[in-house]
């Protein structure tokens, strides 16, 4: 296999978990191709996501990931298999969100499938991904009396230092 066609599609992959994580929508959406098809194992909601075309998987994360949901995802040891113009990968994905509005921590692990095409611009694009998950636990802030953050990109401004006595 090429090694550089395999850089640009695990680049695309990294891509779009960093543009979630940053809430970076327009980059966001320029990793998937028009018709792209998303469906996440989604335990907590019970029901399989399923998302079609760019604009409503792009539209679902804007509306549902908001300054309230901060999220973490490191995928890793991808499998991609390479045929022409189209790819398919496996990615192993551990996920930490911090739901600030419910006061929720949400940790978990899945397994991604992705399809991915070379467009006509040249650039790899996801046009399916989706994961199964593995497992997925909540804990509760309260049950975490001591749980205290020292950082939070999308937090108001602190009223004043940090004061440590």
């Amino acid at each position: 296999m090429d090694p550089i066609t395999l850089e640009e599609i695990r680049q695309v992959k990294y891509r779009y978990l960093r543009c979630l994580d940053l809430k970076l929508w327009d980059d966001f959406a320029d990793v998937f191709t028009e018709d792209a098809v998303a469906e996440y194992d989604t335990p907590l909601l019970r029901d399989p996501l399923r998302l079609e075309g760019r604009d409503a998987i792009v539209g679902y994360m804007r509306a549902n990931l908001g300054p309230g949901m901060i999220t973490a995802h490191l995928a890793g040891h991808p499998e991609i298999e390479v045929d022409g113009d189209r790819a398919t990968g496996s990615w192993c994905l551990q996920d930490t969100v911090v739901a600030t509005e419910y006061r929720l921590l949400i940790y978990g692990s899945a397994y991604y499938t992705d399809v991915y095409r070379r467009c006509p611009d040249g650039r790899w694009r996801v046009s399916r991904t989706g994961h199964e998950r593995t497992y997925e636990f909540s804990v509760s802030f309260d049950d975490l009396p001591s749980l205290r953050f020292g950082a939070n990109r999308w937090a108001p401004p602190a009223a004043g230092p940090l004061t440590i006595s």
